[in-house]
């Protein structure tokens, strides 16, 4: 039995919920929700890594997200690639590394070319990881990496849980110690249901808009308190 190092996660995954139900409780359009949500992910961005999280993963935008209407997926695709645009010189100067997970074959090419230019421009940096999960679906990224170890004709007999790993959008990182989940959903949707086998689940009431760095703190101390027994 182990209790979790620190007190600190290393990797935390959010799934930023309610943005929309926080737009219609103030009687604005969806995409206020959305703005008011991607401004919070900035201050949670900055605030888990003064906390000494190493790995902050944020999904965005999923698989299942193409089905909403379209001037909303529209203007989500529209204020990302504002949002990045406005906040890449600080990312890259804070030392973050930033990476896209998810499919990008369905992005906008205007937005694929900048988000790959910043994976590009802090592929070195070393301080923190931000992924962002963009057209991201756990199925999905399980399929593609069954995709890429087929394609390199490998025998049954030599595929293992490593060789998953590796084909994964996260290869290389950490499994997330901590997943939080905003306005009161009890369900992880599908996200990384790979990695998430030994990950601790904190749900939190707030729509994402109004959370806050004192909220992330709670989920933090909450995860503290955990034994984690690995199985065993």
């Amino acid at each position: 039995m182990r209790k979790s190092k620190a007190g600190v996660p290393k990797h935390i995954v959010i799934i930023p919920d309610g943005n929309r139900r926080w737009a219609k409780k103030h009687g604005l359009a969806p995409v206020e929700g959305h703005k008011k949500g991607l401004d919070t992910a900035f201050r949670i961005v900055k605030a888990s890594k003064n906390l000494g999280v190493k790995v902050l993963t944020l999904w965005s935008f999923s698989t299942e997200n193409w089905s909403r209407p379209r001037t909303e997926v529209h203007y989500l695709m529209r204020i990302y690639q504002i949002f990045f645009k406005k906040h890449v010189k600080e990312l890259i100067a804070e030392g973050v590394r930033f990476k896209w997970l998810g499919r990008r074959d369905r992005v906008p090419k205007t937005l694929k070319t900048l988000l790959e230019k910043i994976e590009q421009e802090t592929a070195k940096n070393k301080n923190y990881i931000l992924n962002i999960c963009l057209d991201y679906g756990g199925r999905d990224e399980i399929v593609r990496a069954v995709r890429k170890i087929m394609a390199r004709k490998i025998k049954p007999a030599q595929v293992t849980e490593s060789l998953i790993d590796q084909n994964l959008d996260t290869a290389g990182e950490p499994e997330p110690d901590l997943l939080i989940r905003t306005s009161g959903e009890k369900r992880i949707s599908g996200m990384m249901p790979w990695q998430t086998a030994y990950t601790e689940f904190y749900f939190s009431k707030l729509f994402f808009p109004d959370f806050s760095l004192a909220e992330l703190k709670k989920a933090i101390n909450d995860f503290a308190l955990r034994q984690r027994r690995y199985g065993g």
